[in-house]
């Protein structure tokens, strides 16, 4: 047999494979026994779940074992998500069930099943996905729009204490006087 007609066996044997489950294809999410996870799991996620309300944390359980392999907290669900695919990966291979279908050739692979080196590499996957800081929106034309900082708020503190200067006008004759002043001249 030559190269090509192997490469092209190759590729018809990896076509042939079913899809990795994932969890839009499976089954729906095994309902939360404690009342703490059921709290705070994520609502489409497997294997996230949210801490302090901003953070999400994502831990796995070896297979065959009581002990849990911890990946990380991250700021996203997604990020948590993805590192979660990673190591479901590793452990279970392809009876995996994954949270997003382009994880099996999309994230990277651990260098072995240890805990350390899935989790290397579960950070390393969450990395590459984490969000774009958001740029501030600072308006170009707008006259009115002014950035301050702290300098700034205490300048127009400061100026609040100061007595406001002396009205004076100026009488027919010349000269200067503490009057009203009319705000309305015809």
């Amino acid at each position: 047999m030559d190269s090509s007609s192997s490469s092209s066996a190759a590729h018809r044997d990896s076509s042939d494979e079913p899809p990795y489950m994932t969890v839009s294809s499976a089954p729906p999410k095994r309902r939360a026994g404690r009342t703490k996870f059921r709290e705070t799991r994520h609502p489409v996620y497997k294997g996230v779940r949210c801490r302090n309300a901003d953070r999400w944390v994502c831990e796995v359980r070896e297979p065959n074992k009581k002990s849990r392999i911890w990946l990380g907290t991250f700021p996203t669900a997604e990020m948590a998500a993805r590192a979660h695919d990673v190591a479901a990966l590793a452990l279970r291979g392809r009876q995996a069930c994954l949270n997003f279908a382009d994880s099996a050739w999309r994230l990277p692979a651990p260098e072995s099943s240890s805990p350390r080196d899935i989790q290397r590499a579960a950070a390393q996957a969450a990395e590459a996905f984490r969000p774009d800081p958001p740029e501030k929106l600072v308006p170009s034309d707008d006259p009115f729009y002014m950035e301050f900082g702290m300098q700034e708020y205490l300048d127009m503190a400061e100026g609040l204490l100061i007595d406001p200067p002396a009205m004076v006008s100026e009488d027919e004759g010349g000269s200067a006087s503490d009057g009203d002043l009319s705000l309305w001249n015809y």
